[in-house]
């Protein structure tokens, strides 16, 4: 009866997180393929704002259920629906597309350091309800988890498009090819663990750095 009440306590939490992670990555890649371009996910209808337009039933809701029930909340993972991007369309496609694939990810570290001044807002005016501040932890956590992990350098994730955007036409071709495969090789790395301890941890760690120094410490210091 306790772990059914603490998993809808975890769920409580970080839904509303969750939901403002995805659908903004989602969206910022949308609103960044139209201004340079390519028009594909706006006559789609998937650059809204309306979470429902992004969640894919089995990646958002119920493959993270079973995980955290199957690992007991040590290791979640999901995925909204991504958003379609014609490359060809964009006025620069090897340049735009580094822009294109960097929006998702900024999103989530705007949204990162957002729910960190948040928490810094209710423990200074003395908004000390465990719920909200959990939220806001939430809110921190889960976007820079997004923002890491979409920029590890192999595609289809962002990091792989930008990769491919950056490098000379020979390799960038070679790496893209990779695309087809390039998701069971992730998931192959996170369950071996080099995910997590060659990337996620080190750049996660880089992220709350530079949030301490540009939102945490300037935002209470107000309230000294």
């Amino acid at each position: 009866m306790n772990s059914f009440s603490d998993l809808i306590q975890t769920v409580l939490i970080y839904a509303l997180p969750v939901l403002f992670a995805i659908t903004l990555h989602e969206a910022a890649h949308g609103y960044a393929a139209r201004y340079f371009g390519d028009n594909t996910a706006a006559m789609m209808g998937r650059i809204s704002l309306n979470p429902t337009r992004h969640i894919d039933p089995m990646g958002t809701i119920v493959m993270p259920l079973l995980l955290y029930f199957a690992t007991s909340g040590a290791f979640l993972f999901g995925y909204a629906k991504p958003v379609p991007v014609n490359f060809s369309h964009l006025r620069n496609p090897k340049r735009d597309m580094i822009w294109v694939a960097l929006a998702g990810p900024a999103a989530n570290f705007a949204q990162a350091m957002l729910w960190a001044l948040v928490l810094v807002l209710l423990a200074g005016t003395g908004i000390h309800e465990r719920f909200f501040l959990e939220m806001a932890r939430a809110g921190v956590l889960v976007n820079l988890v997004m923002w890491a992990f979409n920029l590890f350098p192999l595609p289809p994730l962002d990091g792989g498009r930008i990769l491919v955007g950056l490098l000379p036409w020979k390799q960038a071709q070679w790496l893209a090819r990779l695309e087809p495969w390039g998701f069971f090789i992730v998931m192959g790395l996170v369950v071996a663990g080099v995910v997590g301890s060659v990337w996620l941890r080190p750049l996660m760690a880089i992220g709350y750095g530079v949030i301490e120094t540009l939102v945490v410490g300037p935002a209470s210091a107000l309230f000294r």
